[in-house]
């Protein structure tokens, strides 16, 4: 009955509810459609515009990337550029925003990311603060690397002990690699010294070494001797090539007073400062310091070298004594015109073919230097083609001029701190940069070639 009577209720509340009109339940929150969104919610704080490439930072502000980069690169500072907080680690875009943001305003996306390729300062900015990012996760690796940067270390701990056993072993006196003639003066050379000195003219001079041993020359003697001496007995030196070879030499000997380097020890020993300072500036500025030998070591040094890289084309004497003559001749306009070529384009060229013409003395050296002029060409083309890339070739005068200022006054602080170096320390130097610069710029070329994007100008 109860049963019943509950039914029947039931049946009446129903019925009821069927008779009223029909009802629309209202949600609680309705969805809201991509019309209700508006552009600010999507806008960086910095350009006032829609975020491209969104870059979310730890205290959950989100700003354009290049926003973000050109304010870094300005202020020099890790923090936000709303808050101040500063972030930790290097910024990443957001994936799922700029998803968003794509889809959302396409074409307003694509309107500012042509714009932003478009600006070279921007695309400055952004390459250099990815390239704070790529160094602060290498040195962040570089940390976590374990026994990796033990053996590191170590390996550069023995380099540095194998340079200083190499400078006491050479300097000591164990490998004589210099003749003691070139800092002594000629008025003091002995008649042995004298017989020296011709022998080393080459193989041509023996034939005159007994006149010389029976007249008892000594340097005094050598010193007075002229072209009529030479061609009267008891020299009876009747080749005229090979009398100018000992009268060219004879007059570069009074000039300079003492013997004249004939190898890279011998200029090194004669000139310590010098050399170490010509290393390392043929590195980092080779035009500048073959200028600066044209200017001050013209013929001593810039005309051998000259010769070398140039030689003239007609009329070639292979002997030695005309090889001799002829790196003392005014060079012709041909070898200017292409000095001046390879001066200009291919400076290192220039170096690595006076080393390979010097194979003959300095066997493995040589290849060393080779090999660095090589890798150096390689890094200044790769600068050369990020200035192009970069559409950056017009601020090329500027970089040269600050080029310039920096050697001269790298050059004039060498020039006044040089006497108080210790000549240990200077010969460390010296066979680093000579013999340790090619493995350094391995590295560099191998970092060009792999990350180019990452590079500065």
């Amino acid at each position: 009955m109860l049963h019943q009577m509950e039914w029947d209720s039931s049946d009446d509340g129903l019925g009821a509810g069927m008779d009223d009109p029909p009802q629309i339940l209202e949600p609680a929150q309705s969805k809201p459609s991509t019309t209700d969104i508006s552009e600010h919610e999507f806008s960086c704080h910095c350009c006032y515009d829609i975020l491209v490439n969104p870059t979310t930072l730890t205290c959950g502000h989100n700003f354009c990337r290049h926003c973000l980069a050109l304010w870094w690169e300005s202020s020099h500072k890790n923090e936000c550029p709303e808050c101040r907080e500063k972030w930790e680690g290097f910024p990443k875009i957001n994936i799922l925003l700029r998803d968003a943001t794509d889809k959302l305003f396409t074409e307003v996306i694509q309107r500012r990311r042509e714009e932003i390729q478009a600006n070279p300062k921007i695309s400055r900015s952004l390459l250099a603060f990815q390239r704070y990012g790529d160094n602060l996760g290498r040195s962040r690796t570089t940390q976590h690397k374990g026994a990796g940067f033990f053996f590191s270390g170590v390996l550069t701990a023995l380099t540095c002990v194998a340079v200083m056993v190499l400078v006491y072993h050479w300097s000591s006196g164990v490998v004589d690699q210099h003749d003691p003639l070139i800092s002594k003066p000629v008025s003091r050379w002995t008649p042995e010294e004298v017989v020296s000195w011709l022998d080393h003219l080459g193989p041509w001079a023996q034939l005159y070494r007994e006149p010389f041993q029976q007249e008892n020359v000594n340097g005094r003697l050598l010193l007075m001797l002229g072209d009529e001496e030479l061609l009267k007995p008891p020299y009876n030196i009747e080749n005229q090539a090979h009398r100018r070879a000992v009268l060219a030499e004879l007059d570069r000997i009074k000039t300079l007073g003492v013997k004249p380097p004939q190898n890279l020890w011998e200029y090194k020993a004669a000139n310590a400062g010098k050399s170490l300072f010509l290393l390392y500036a043929l590195k980092r500025s080779p035009r500048l310091t073959l200028f600066y030998l044209y200017l001050f070591d013209y013929s001593e040094t810039f005309l051998p070298f000259l010769h070398t890289c140039c030689p003239a084309i007609a009329n070639i004497d292979h002997s030695l004594e005309g090889s001799f003559l002829n790196s003392q001749l005014e060079p012709s306009w041909r070898q200017w015109a292409e000095f001046l070529v390879k001066y200009l384009l291919l400076p290192y060229q220039l170096i690595a073919e006076f080393a390979w013409d010097w194979l003959a003395v300095h066997y493995w050296t040589s290849r060393f230097i080779i090999v660095n002029t090589m890798l150096l060409s390689v890094l200044e083309g790769c600068a050369l083609w990020r200035l192009w890339t970069r559409a950056t070739i017009r601020s090329l005068p500027d970089k040269m001029w600050n080029h310039l200022w920096k050697m001269l006054s790298q050059g004039f602080a060498f020039a006044i701190m040089w006497p108080f170096v210790p000549q240990f320390v200077c010969n460390c130097l010296f066979y680093w940069a000579l013999y340790f610069s090619p493995i350094i710029n391995i590295d560099l070329v191998v970092q060009q070639l792999m990350h180019p994007e990452t590079q500065a100008p």
